[in-house]
This record gives C-alpha cells, sequence and structure tokens, in this order.
C-alpha cells in the first residue's frame, strides 16, 4: 500500500483506482480488508483487527483516503464529516470549456439501486438528497479543462453526475460521459484531505498527485496547482 502518514490512531493512504473501499458484491479485494491485513501483520495482532471506515471514494475514483485504528478516532472523524471540518478536494478533467471559470453547483440527486445510477431529479421528488459542490477551473489545454472540486455535501457519484448534467463530463466516465466518451480510467482523484487529528487536535493536511501515466493527466501542468510538501 502507498501510505502517507500512519500512528496509533490513523493510517492515511492512497486508494488505487478500481478497488473497492470496502466489501461489495463483487468479491474483489478492497482497502477497508486491506488495511487491516497490514495491521494485523505489521504489528502481529491477533484475532479481529479493529480499522474504522469513516469517508469512501467510489470504486473508479483513486485518492487520499483516511483510515480510523481506535473506535475514539472513528467517532471523532464523523464527527468532523457531520460539522464539515472534515474536507476533501479533488482533481478531475472534464470535456470541454466551461463557459464560468469557477462556480458553486447545487443539485438534488437519487439514485437508482437496480442500476447503480444517480440522476439529477426536481427537489420536490420522493427520495432526493440535496448535493452542493464548489469548482474552479485551473486549466485549459486541447479542449480539455483541469478543474478542482471541494466537495461540500458527499453523495455517491456526485462530482460526476454534477459535471456531466451541467455539461463537462469527466473523461473517461463511461456510466456518465455520454456517447464518444473514451474508453480510459475515469479521470477523477481524491488529490487533498484536511482534518484535525482526532486525539492530538493538530490540523493534518494531505496532498498526492493523480497518476499522470494514465490517460489524460500529463497534458496539464500538475505542479503549478498541487503543491506537495
Amino acid at each position: 500500500m502507498d501510505i502517507l502518514f500512519e500512528d496509533n490512531h490513523v493510517i492515511v493512504v492512497i486508494k488505487p483506482q478500481n478497488i473497492p473501499s470496502m466489501p461489495d458484491e463483487s468479491g474483489d479485494k478492497d482497502m477497508l480488508t486491506m488495511v487491516k491485513e497490514y495491521i494485523k501483520e505489521k504489528y502481529n495482532k491477533p484475532g479481529n483487527v479493529f480499522v474504522g471506515l469513516v469517508h469512501r471514494l467510489d470504486r473508479p475514483t483513486g485518492g487520499i483516503m483516511v483510515f480510523a485504528k481506535t473506535s475514539k478516532a472513528a467517532s471523532r472523524l464523523s464527527e468532523q464529516i457531520k460539522s464539515g471540518d472534515f474536507k476533501k478536494t479533488y482533481y478531475t478533467i472534464c470535456k470541454g470549456i466551461f463557459r464560468d471559470k469557477s462556480g458553486t453547483l447545487i443539485n438534488y440527486l437519487k439514485k437508482n439501486e437496480k442500476t447503480n445510477t444517480v440522476s439529477v431529479v426536481p427537489m420536490t421528488t420522493t427520495g432526493a438528497k440535496k448535493a452542493e459542490l464548489k469548482y474552479t477551473v485551473l486549466q485549459e489545454v486541447k479542449g480539455y479543462s483541469l478543474v478542482e472540486v471541494k466537495l461540500i455535501s458527499g453523495r455517491g457519484h456526485q462530482i460526476r453526475v454534477q459535471l456531466s448534467h451541467l455539461g463537462y463530463p469527466i473523461v473517461g466516465d463511461q456510466k456518465y460521459g455520454g456517447e464518444g466518451m473514451a474508453k480510459v480510467a475515469l479521470n477523477l482523484f481524491a488529490g487533498e484531505l484536511v482534518f484535525n487529528h482526532p486525539t492530538k487536535g493538530d490540523l493534518m493536511r494531505f496532498r498526492a498527485y493523480p497518476p499522470v501515466e494514465k490517460s489524460a493527466w500529463n497534458l496539464f501542468d500538475l505542479e503549478r496547482f498541487i503543491e506537495i510538501r
């Protein structure tokens, strides 16, 4: 695993694309299980190992995740998510040149469990959930846009659905990209994670680059916009 940070309370890792955040019906190896196995082996722990899943990334989305190593850490990180102190920034490449170079998107989303797809629906629709994000276009190259996205809410498929609904689907998004979308890896990456340490209270900030060897990431000057310290 690519581990960015670890102490007695949390472990911060990079989830590769196309690996589930937690066990699902596919039966494929998932990050939660991998972290448990890593801790069990490294510290020679007997029996079941506690690892708390406090947030998720969609399977095709890669990027930074934090797992709790104690129940107290899991509870306090979950509280930060509810209070808005747990902040996630994503980077993505969209097809097209945005008319508005920055903005806030507010939509109401509903999931179809049978097809595992999410749609933008009227606010009054039964089961609709509010989704909000802020976006900023960082660079434009050859008809594509490098976009920074800060989540205000955390809904499944949210970024993919909202940007596609706006008219700028994510490159490689075969589910929400529309006809003619190239069959490449989804160009969506959780590149920054900020939270307060669950016991010490220190501000923790982690950044990582998207996998530049894949797809269109290498078209853009990532180092100009993502400062890795």
